[in-house]
C-alpha cells in the first residue's frame, strides 16, 4: 500500500471517541472520504486497536510509536515487527506527548526500516526538523507544542514554522516529505499550510472529537484537492 501527497494523517491517540469499535467507525469513515474524494488518508490508532482497524479498512494504518526492541525478552515494548504483523503500514514516532532521545529515533527509523514500516517523525520546530531528515525517514511532520489542540492553526499563528521547516528539511534529503499539525480544525487551515509548502497535515483532535467527523475530513480532502491544483 503506498501513500500519496497531499496526505491527511489522523492520530487517533488514546480518545475515548477512537476507542475499541469506535476506532474501527472512524476508520471507516475515513476509508469513505477518501475513496470519494480520491486524497489520501491514513489513520493511527492506539495500538490495542491496530489489528481490529487493520482488518476492517483499506486505508494506510500507522501505529502511533514504536521501540527500537527487537523480539525477545522486553517486556511491555512495542517492537515493529508486532506492528508489522497487525497489518499498519507505518509509524508515527517522537510525538510531542511521547518524546524521543535522537538516538532512539534513529534506532526506531532503522527498526522500521527493516521490517518495511513507513515512518513519519514529529518535531517540534524547524531545526529539530532539520536534524530529523538527516536520519532518513519518510515524513518529518512538524508541530509546535504550545498549539496542538488549541484550535489555533500553526498554519496561520506561525506560518514560518512550515516555510522554514520545508527549505531546511529540503536541504538535507529532498526525498522526505514534509506534514505539519497543531491546531487545525478547518479545510482553510489545511489549505494554507498546503500552500505554504507542506506535504499534509497531521491532524487528532480536530478530526476524532468533532460532532462530525465525515464533515470535517471531506472538507480537509477537499482542501488539499483545491490547494494542490
Amino acid at each position: 500500500m503506498k501513500i500519496s501527497y497531499p496526505f491527511i494523517l489522523v492520530n487517533f491517540k488514546i480518545y475515548k471517541e477512537a476507542l475499541g469499535e469506535r476506532a474501527v467507525t472512524l476508520a471507516k469513515t475515513a476509508e469513505k472520504v477518501s475513496s470519494e474524494t480520491g486524497v489520501c488518508i491514513g489513520v493511527a490508532p492506539c495500538s490495542a486497536d491496530l489489528l481490529r482497524v487493520t482488518s476492517s479498512t483499506s486505508i494506510p494504518v500507522f501505529a502511533q510509536h514504536i521501540d527500537p526492541q527487537p523480539p525477545g525478552a522486553h517486556t511491555g515494548h512495542l517492537p515493529a515487527e508486532a506492528v508489522k504483523l497487525a497489518g499498519a503500514i507505518g509509524t508515527i514516532l517522537n510525538h510531542s506527548e511521547n518524546r524521543l532521545r535522537v538516538d532512539i529515533i534513529d534506532d526506531c527509523i532503522n527498526r522500521a526500516r527493516d521490517v518495511g514500516l513507513v515512518t513519519c517523525v514529529c518535531s517540534n520546530n524547524p531545526s529539530v526538523s532539520k536534524a530529523i531528515a538527516a536520519l532518513s525517514p519518510d515524513m518529518v511532520a512538524v508541530e509546535p507544542p504550545e498549539l496542538i489542540g488549541t484550535g489555533i492553526p500553526v498554519s496561520k499563528a506561525k506560518p514560518t514554522v512550515i516555510t522554514d521547516t520545508v527549505e531546511a528539511v529540503t536541504a538535507v534529503n529532498s526525498k522526505v516529505a514534509v506534514l505539519c499539525g497543531a491546531g487545525i480544525t478547518r479545510g482553510e487551515d489545511v489549505a494554507r499550510a498546503i500552500e505554504l509548502g507542506s506535504q499534509g497535515v497531521l491532524v487528532a483532535s480536530g478530526v476524532v472529537k468533532a460532532k462530525d467527523p465525515e464533515a470535517v475530513l471531506r472538507e480537509f480532502a477537499e482542501a488539499c484537492l483545491k490547494a494542490s491544483t
